[in-house]
């Protein structure tokens, strides 16, 4: 058996090597590494992928997010809710934009924000909702999306995690996550379901003005050359990582099929293990993707179990240690430690397996092996 890796870029990049080399070979050859035909064609790949009007390209999964927010004509003072378990990203855009950050607590079985929480943090202040498809689970959108609407809020869908996850409504109408708010984000940092070789990122959304204000925000604010109609960033995705997640977009669902796979094994070998509780795996087949298989270790096993994995050489992930309320760039005296039970237990709780597109059975039943010897 291999060694096991959290994560095996490698062996992803040698199974689709020739063709992207040939990918790469034609950008180097044009020359055209800033804004050429490579981004200009996976854009247009990629809004077919998602059935969406609109793709914007940009540099990374932050600017992405901070972009969709600029775009909404905020003022300082402004409110935004989003989860208090998620990567710190969601939120410094919050702050750095001068806006109120409003953190809420999370659904105990799929570790996404809770609705009922989020109805309990609006204020006449609150403008917008950021729901995180978290471990590549899409959030309750249903729900989120008639919060909203009932308080004339704009959700912008933090999907950096679930990229080619689908939510199914109740009337049956499927779409993928991330085309359900008003603006969906991406990153496509290396060890994403569709990653780049460096950094890169996607806003996306059906709203014609909002693409168009945020294409001007990415470029400097100008539209036309040298003319700055707003005060922008410089955020953009380079040719050759357009070239090469062009190649990988066509294998994302093959990707998505295998971790959902890898995850189904996991879970059958751990059922009925004491103390551990295995993801929630919707009936929907097309939902959870499985960018983190997460387990919820109880009675305070967690860290015993990390370091058990590492004596055997099986490396994990904690996501996430510590939750964005007791952060200190993120600490509020004013916000009561009580409004997250779900979110306190679950940092003391959580462990991430190895999940990727090359993990074999062996790797699995191994994995799992040593996780029931300990627990048992």
């Amino acid at each position: 058996m291999n060694s096991i890796k959290m994560v095996d870029l490698k062996g992803q990049y040698d199974a689709i090597k020739e063709e992207l080399d040939i990918s790469l070979d034609s950008v180097l050859n044009t020359t055209s590494f800033i804004n050429g035909p490579a981004v200009k064609k996976f854009q247009t790949n990629l809004q077919k992928y998602l059935n969406v009007k609109h793709v914007i390209p940009c540099a990374n999964g932050t600017d992405a997010l901070q972009l969709a927010i600029m775009s909404l004509n905020l003022s300082p003072g402004d409110e935004i809710i989003t989860s208090d378990f998620t990567f710190a990203s969601t939120a410094e855009v919050v702050l750095l934009m001068g806006l109120k950050l409003r953190l809420v607590d999370i659904n105990q079985k799929t570790f996404n924000v809770d609705p009922s929480s989020i109805e309990r943090a609006i204020t006449s202040k609150t403008k917008a909702i950021i729901p995180v498809h978290l471990f590549g689970q899409p959030a309750e959108m249903e729900k989120i999306v008639e919060i909203a609407k009932q308080n004339n809020i704009k959700i912008i869908e933090d999907n950096a995690q679930a990229l080619g996850a689908a939510y199914t409504f109740n009337n049956g109408l499927r779409k993928k996550t991330g085309t359900i708010g008003d603006i969906g984000t991406t990153s496509f940092f290396p060890s994403k379901n569709l990653g780049a070789y460096g950094d890169g990122g996607a806003i996306y959304t059906d709203n014609d003005s909002l693409a168009k204000k945020i294409r001007i925000l990415a470029n400097h604010g100008m539209d036309k050359r040298y003319y700055h109609d707003l005060v922008g960033l410089n955020s953009r995705l380079d040719s050759i990582q357009a070239a090469i997640l062009d190649v990988k977009l066509k294998y994302l669902d093959n990707y998505n099929e295998r971790r959902r796979d890898s995850a189904s094994r996991y879970s059958s070998n751990l059922k009925g293990i004491n103390n551990v509780i295995t993801p929630n795996i919707p009936p929907d087949s097309h939902s959870h993707v499985f960018h983190q298989y997460t387990l919820r270790i109880l009675e305070s096993k967690r860290d015993l179990l990390a370091e058990h994995l590492t004596k055997n050489s099986i490396p994990y992930g904690i996501y996430y240690p510590v939750p964005l309320h007791k952060q200190k760039a993120y600490y509020n005296p004013k916000v009561d430690n009580k409004f997250f039970p779900v979110t306190n237990r679950a940092v003391n709780e959580v462990i991430s397996l190895p999940m990727h597109t090359e993990l074999s059975n062996d790797q699995i039943d191994y994995i799992s092996e040593k996780i029931i010897k300990f627990l048992n």
